[in-house]
């Protein structure tokens, strides 16, 4: 067990690194009465599908500790159970790619859940403030970026490397606390459980195998060509996943598109395409490749994926875009919250064309916040003007005319 000092004055004892399951065991269970704790975790994702787990930091009220899941005969059960106690707020920052790793170790996402970056956002910190930022602005201290780049699978971990991590879960806790004054002083917790919803929700981390060919860029949109397109595309985000393997590693993208519009019939002709790492096909698996190819771009044409549509702008209402825009930097103004969780640019044109279905700026607190004013201001029922350097919006009795050119 390696021990080393603590970094502030109310933190109770030493920061430990768990590297045994009895310990490990101990501290979970001292979690149990905790109301919060914050966790964050470090990973290696460069030559893997499914990030792999390197660290997890843990703090409660008087403790902070990194946990060891590469060590010898760990069993992080404890940390799952706890992950998984809903008596306890799960504190993360831009959580995304922590819960991934924990979703794909449990089939579980840890909640109930706040994510402070979320929370900066709705708070009037910006689009995705950065949690150095945070620490800097809310507590007056920096992060030592010194270990940022650090090789995390590699041991031993050095006394600078568990200091630089754990430090993310220890400034975490003061941060949640302002936050979580400022979220309710303000009456937003509803803002954030919102966004909470989003994170927690399984499909936000399931991706369709037959949906992968849209990060490409076709050739044509032919439907013999995206029926080939899709299936190895399909493939590649399937096999990737079973081997663990990055995408890019197994084929890359360039060879995705020419390997769909060639369409080779035979092994040889097939490693023959840019980029093909032909080792990555045993022997039977080239045939079984290229027989499901040509079985995919051979079938109904009917039942090719449907190409994205191209943004119909000739109904778009460019001065109203303008104004929308122009409102939303006033209400984010008003009331200090990021333009990005209010509306998003393609809302606000999809609005300028007249279109109003699915609008989420026209649900719930974003409505209040900025879509009722959006809407009188595309009907007409209200102006825009400057009153002591500020945005201001005025109500109108009847519609203005527009002027003559």
């Amino acid at each position: 067990m390696l021990l080393f000092p603590a970094d502030s004055a109310r933190h109770v004892g030493v920061m430990r690194l768990i590297n045994n399951n009895q310990e490990l065991q101990a501290f979970c269970a001292t979690l149990s009465d905790e109301d919060f704790i914050t966790v964050d975790t470090e990973f290696l994702r460069e030559k893997t599908y499914y990030p792999e787990l390197c660290l997890i930091q843990i703090a409660s009220t008087n403790e902070a500790v990194a946990i060891d899941p590469l060590a010898n005969g760990i069993d992080l059960t404890p940390v799952f159970e706890v992950m998984a106690d809903q008596s306890i707020l799960k504190v993360f920052h831009s959580a995304r790619q922590d819960l991934e790793i924990f979703l794909h170790l449990t089939n579980e996402i840890p909640a109930p859940l706040f994510d402070s970056q979320v929370a900066a956002m709705v708070c009037g910190f910006g689009d995705s403030v950065g949690y150095e930022a945070l620490v800097n602005v809310l507590l007056s201290k920096t992060v030592d970026k010194s270990s940022r780049y650090t090789d995390w699978s590699r041991r031993p971990l050095t006394d600078q490397q568990l200091a630089y991590a754990i430090s993310d879960v220890t400034h975490l806790r003061d941060i949640y606390l302002i936050f979580k004054e400022q979220l309710e002083a303000n009456n937003r917790e509803v803002w954030l459980e919102e966004e909470m919803t989003i994170l927690t929700s399984v499909s936000t981390y399931r991706s369709d195998p037959n949906e992968a060919w849209r990060k490409l860029k076709p050739r044509s949109y032919k439907p013999k060509f995206l029926l080939a397109l899709q299936a190895v595309a399909a493939w590649r985000d399937e096999e990737a996943r079973r081997r663990n393997s990055t995408k890019n590693r197994l084929m890359r993208d360039d060879t995705i598109t020419e390997i769909a519009a060639t369409l080779p019939k035979t092994f040889e002709h097939l490693t023959k395409a840019r980029g093909l790492n032909s080792s990555i096909f045993k022997k039977d698996q080239g045939k079984a490749f290229l027989d499901m190819l040509h079985k995919a771009a051979n079938q109904d044409p009917e039942t090719a994926p449907v190409q994205p549509k191209k943004p119909d702008n000739r109904d778009r209402n460019d001065a109203l875009l303008e104004l929308l825009r122009v409102l939303l930097k006033a209400k984010i103004d008003q009331h200090k919250v990021a333009g990005k969780l209010i509306a998003s640019s393609k809302d606000l044109e999809k609005m300028a064309t007249g279109k109003h279905d699915g609008l989420a700026f026209l649900e719930g607190w974003r409505r209040e916040v900025f879509g009722n004013d959006a809407l009188a201001l595309a009907d007409g029922k209200t102006a825009l003007t400057i009153n002591q350097g500020k945005i201001a919006i005025i109500p109108l009795a009847e519609p203005i005319e527009p002027s003559e050119q």
